[in-house]
């Protein structure tokens, strides 16, 4: 072989080694950082550990935080509002009932025909009706008269043979998902507006006294019985179908708790005791904060750049409206540290509230066997159009991660109602149920954080105490239960009873 070949056959294989040699190392390099991402996965998993014995501890908060704020005002993160509902309803209520529900941008008045224990709900109704933009930054004469006009037009629809008897008014339950200090069962006054309103000469105002005035005005004979918010609404709701119920939770957007306290057990309340013994206690179980709860960095930023920091800290690990940014954030990270998705950060990652927890459910439950819908959604959400099965499954390890941890959280806020009320052991001798009315399209549709709630509320209770609670689905609580209220509370139920 001449001097010629043999320097190009030394070349080519010098050549061939460095190319193997790069091959290498971008292995190695590449290897290197899967094995970051897959540390970054790791960390996150054991920092949302909730083992039965946190689970334990959280619930032990929630029961000592309920006490607290049960003994005065301010006395903790858990308002523990008094609702001045000392009337579930019975199934026993006959009649025709009307609801307003105002909770957002739409608001839905109700009509419901109720008959009594052999008919139950005989019929519902209702509209929907939207908010033009304009009148949630006006005066508040203007939002309620659009609203009292919407209730005179939705009333001139009711049936023949409907018209009440005697002189005798109409009666309305009024879901007001807004910050209200309650003064009693049919008054309350507005602490603030949320949800795009800024009505400023309705705040301080009582509401039910703001929608009056409107009715009054164009001739509306109806008289507001019941003042509530959504989750005592949906303990009432479940209440009407079954008596066993004791308390409600929703689990949505965003999540909030309410029980039947018995009167004597709330220091705070300094009125006559109701003739039930009983009264609705609204928590706000969403301000409940613990150094139990699993809290990672993750979850800290999403506070800090929240528009509440530092509030609405349980809520912010459990609901809806958070989950899905809680996933954004772990994969930015590792976009970040680990060139999870390449050299580049895809940059819609870098957008809050990007990835909605109704798309990190479908990715969640993705059974295809090359997981299509995680990897249609990375390319639809975030435009990220190559990804492999690997990065796919751990995309769906994450999903499992942050909904695990906001069921069983969960799990471990309800633990905590039941031991405040001492439903959380069987007593000898008693065989009755606790029934728990859930609702919320958190709980409704992610079918994952359901079934993991459910199973680890038996874990914690035990096979005996588990037996005796009953989690239900209960629909529509600020709709229909408003106007069960409105009929436990009615002005003539007395009367006739």
């Amino acid at each position: 072989m001449g001097k010629v070949a043999v320097g190009a056959a030394v070349v080519t294989a010098a050549a061939v080694c460095a190319a193997a040699a790069l091959v290498v190392r971008h292995r190695m390099r590449c290897s290197g950082k899967w094995a970051r991402a897959m540390a970054i996965v790791k960390e996150f998993e054991e920092k949302c550990g909730t083992p039965t014995l946190k689970l334990r501890q959280v619930g032990d908060a929630m029961d000592v935080e309920m006490h607290a704020g049960l003994a005065s005002e301010g006395g903790s993160k858990l308002k523990m509002l008094i609702s001045y509902v000392d009337n579930l309803p019975t199934g026993d209520e006959e009649g025709l009932f009307y609801a307003l529900d105002l909770g957002g941008t739409n608001f839905r008045v109700l009509r419901v025909h109720l008959g009594g224990k052999e008919k139950g709900v005989i019929s519902q109704e209702f509209e929907e009706v939207s908010i033009p933009p304009h009148l949630m930054t006006g005066s508040s004469n203007d939002l309620f008269e659009f609203i009292a006009s919407a209730l005179a037009k939705f009333v001139a629809s009711e049936p023949d043979g409907f018209l009440p008897p005697n002189g005798k008014q109409r009666e309305l339950g009024f879901t007001f998902s807004f910050p209200v200090r309650q003064t009693s069962i049919s008054s309350g006054t507005l602490i603030k507006w949320t949800k795009g309103f800024n009505i400023e000469d309705a705040v301080g105002e009582d509401v039910v006294g703001e929608l009056t005035k409107s009715m009054e005005k164009i001739g509306l004979d109806m008289r507001v019985t019941a003042l509530v918010n959504d989750t005592i609404g949906t303990l009432a709701g479940g209440r009407f179908y079954n008596q066993d119920v004791i308390a409600a939770v929703i689990l949505g957007t965003g999540t909030n708790a309410a029980y039947v306290e018995r009167s004597h057990a709330i220091p705070k309340w300094h009125g006559l005791h109701p003739k039930s013994g009983e009264m609705v206690i609204n928590m706000e179980w969403g301000n409940f904060r613990s150094t139990h709860l699993p809290v990672t960095e993750y979850d800290q930023a999403l506070d800090a750049e929240s528009l509440n920091p530092g509030e609405q800290i349980f809520e912010k690990l459990i609901s809806g409206m958070y989950l899905g940014d809680i996933v954004r954030r772990a994969l930015l990270k590792m976009a970040e540290e680990a060139d999870f998705f390449g050299d580049i950060v895809p940059p819609k990652l870098r957008v809050p509230f990007i990835i909605r927890t109704p798309d990190m459910s479908a990715m969640h439950h993705d059974t295809s066997p090359d997981l299509k819908v995680v990897g249609n959604k990375f390319r639809d959400i975030l435009e990220i159009s190559n990804t492999s099965l690997k990065m796919r499954k751990v995309v769906v390890e994450l999903c499992d991660i942050v909904a695990n941890r906001g069921a069983r959280l969960a799990a471990a806020g309800i633990l905590g109602i039941l031991k405040k009320i001492g439903r959380d052991t069987v007593k000898a001798g008693e065989n009755s149920k606790s029934v728990i009315a859930l609702d919320g399209g958190l709980f409704e549709h992610y079918t994952k954080f359901r079934t993991c709630l459910e199973s680890t509320l038996k874990e914690l209770l035990g096979d005996e105490a588990a037996d005796t609670i009953v989690i239900e689905h209960s629909n529509d609580g600020s709709g229909i239960g408003a106007a069960l209220l409105a009929a436990s509370h009615s002005q003539y139920f007395e009367v006739e009873s």
